[in-house]
């Protein structure tokens, strides 16, 4: 299976004296340059960022596989990022304190000492390096398809995306599986060109990898690389004995990648060997496949999603293109339509569709799963978009003066849009969200609790007192030690309260606040008042004393 030929680069245009022999002589170094920006920001955003709900039990799971050599808190997700986000609090002191679960063990170390906001930086630095590994996968993915260009510029897109920003900056999966899941995607293709020793152990040790990070892995993995052997055959059509040839010359290598994944899976697992909850066997890793099975009931038990004011408990196959159609720059959105219609021309080149492949290995189970959380569980997609957008970033540079200017602005209107939200990378949504985008999405999308920090500051700013707010997993005590909010009371949602109010977009509208939607004619009493002001995703409310009439 040998890689398609690359066109000679043009460097004909006016151009050629200006950007683009620059990106291509100094290819590596500039995209090192822009990945350490990334991180800077990424870095910046922390002191500004609160807990967010997922953060805590990552957090003990990940102490407790350190320091107690276990992993039975919670399966269901595998232990890699988990690991790496209490290894820097694990170094600094931190240990498990017998809290009843994962969530209030994580809150108990987090709180532990007095330090919230080291720990929790501690805990998010662990992250960084799946950030890193995800862009170099970016470089090198474009660089060995594409050249030097394309592969500096679809970098530079990949570090100005917000949603990658953000999730590359919390202790949670998500930033781990994009950078692993992408790098066992180019080992794969790889391998398939040259199937010797040394990439079969890259492909083994990869996948491993992806695996580790999180079980969407299992998933997304096959149907991309299904998708890339349809490319592959449609392109190259190799014809039956030369398929069979290719297949029987990678039988062995691709045992050896399959042995070399197989122990390195066990060995994130520290080589554990017991009987699997549920099943009347021992195996290796009974958390691996304890987990798997978790993973799945959630996903056939535990969806469904909230969008455009409505809920569902199977969610929606569209759910996932919308997410991608309002929080993605548009800039962004309309280089990767550009670049779909400059990969169509060059449909005879099997290396043009690979990054599409592996967006629609993506997003196709997950437009099939009910569980519509956020669009953090198809956060790798935007590294096969982001090659997609590069192509046509250079070749509108190449083009001519205009269509380079074109090029340049667009660039310059997708780092702007993200650039004003910082340091809520979280909170982003483009134009088409409007100016109430909780209408739209919420949870991971809008309203994670990262918000805390800022709110804190406004109602200290304001004068507050007290103030009728819910935190996930965090009460009025833990909240006025860290980040130093007023003391907080619950939010009744029939009775107004006289005072301040701060309501979170996601309590609100999944669960309104307790009534569960269960009372379709009854509605939050905040839905009918407008708020005094929007501090990022969270709107703030005030009653005056007196105004409330007497029942």
């Amino acid at each position: 299976m040998k890689r398609s030929k690359r066109p000679a680069p043009n460097l004909s245009s006016p151009a050629k004296s200006t950007v683009l022999p620059l990106l291509e002589r100094h290819s590596l170094p500039l995209a090192l340059c822009l990945i350490v920006i990334g991180v800077i920001r990424i870095a910046a955003a922390w002191p500004e960022m609160s807990i967010t709900f997922d953060e805590p039990a990552h957090l003990a799971c990940g102490l407790q596989y350190l320091a107690q050599h276990v992993y039975v808190y919670e399966p269901q997700h595998p232990p890699l990022a988990r690991a790496m986000a209490a290894l820097g609090p694990y170094l600094d002191g931190a240990r498990l304190l017998d809290a009843p679960n994962m969530i209030l063990e994580g809150v108990a170390v987090l709180y532990d000492g007095g330090h919230t906001g080291r720990t929790l930086t501690l805990a998010r630095l662990g992250i960084l390096p799946f950030f890193i590994l995800a862009c170099l996968v970016v470089y090198f993915w474009a660089r060995r398809y594409f050249g030097n260009m394309v592969a500096v510029v679809a970098t530079g897109l990949f570090t100005l995306l917000p949603s990658v920003l953000a999730h590359a900056g919390l202790a949670t999966t998500d930033m781990a599986l994009t950078a692993c899941l992408g790098a066992a995607f180019l080992a794969l293709l790889v391998w398939a060109e040259q199937p010797s020793f040394r990439h079969s152990l890259l492909l083994g040790a990869a996948t491993a990898l992806a695996v580790l990070s999180k079980f969407t892995a299992l998933g997304f993995l096959p149907v991309a690389a299904v998708f890339a052997l349809v490319v592959y055959l449609v392109a190259e059509r190799p014809g039956m004995k030369r398929l069979a040839a290719l297949a029987k010359e990678r039988a062995a290598p691709l045992a050896v990648a399959v042995l070399v994944g197989a122990l390195a899976v066990w060995a994130g697992y520290l080589f554990s060997f017991g009987r699997v909850p549920g099943w009347s066997v021992r195996l290796p890793a009974p958390e691996l496949f304890d987990g798997i099975r978790r993973a799945m009931r959630h996903n056939a038990s535990e969806g469904g999603g909230y969008l455009f004011g409505q809920l569902s408990p199977t969610g929606w196959w569209y759910f996932f293109p919308v997410a991608l159609a309002v929080k993605t720059p548009l800039a962004f959105l309309l280089l990767v339509g550009l670049g779909a219609w400059l990969c169509w021309k060059k449909r005879r080149f099997a290396a043009h569709w690979l990054p599409w492949a592996f967006a629609l290995g993506i997003l196709a189970p997950a437009m099939t799963s009910p569980v519509n959380y956020g669009i953090r569980h198809v956060l790798p997609v935007y590294m096969g978009f982001s090659i997609v957008a590069a192509l046509a970033v250079v070749r509108l540079a190449r083009t001519g003066k205009w269509a380079g200017v074109a090029a340049g602005a667009l660039v310059l209107w997708m780092a702007v849009s993200g650039a004003v939200r910082h340091p809520d990378y979280l909170a982003y949504f483009n134009e088409l969200a409007g100016s109430e985008p909780e209408k739209v999405l919420v949870d991971s999308d809008l309203d994670w609790g990262q918000d805390t920090i800022l709110l804190a500051r406004r109602l200290r700013e304001l004068g507050v007192k007290e103030v009728s707010y819910i935190q996930m997993n965090l009460d009025s005590a833990h909240l006025q030690v860290w980040p130093g909010m007023p003391p907080t009371k619950p939010i009744n949602p029939v009775v107004p309260a006289k005072g301040w109010t701060a309501v979170g977009p996601t309590f609100s509208k999944v669960g309104q606040y307790g009534l569960d939607h269960r009372y379709p004619n009854l509605k939050p009493w905040f839905e009918y008042r407008k708020p005094v002001e929007r501090v990022e995703s969270q709107l703030l409310y005030y009653v005056p004393p007196g105004s409330l009439r007497a029942p």
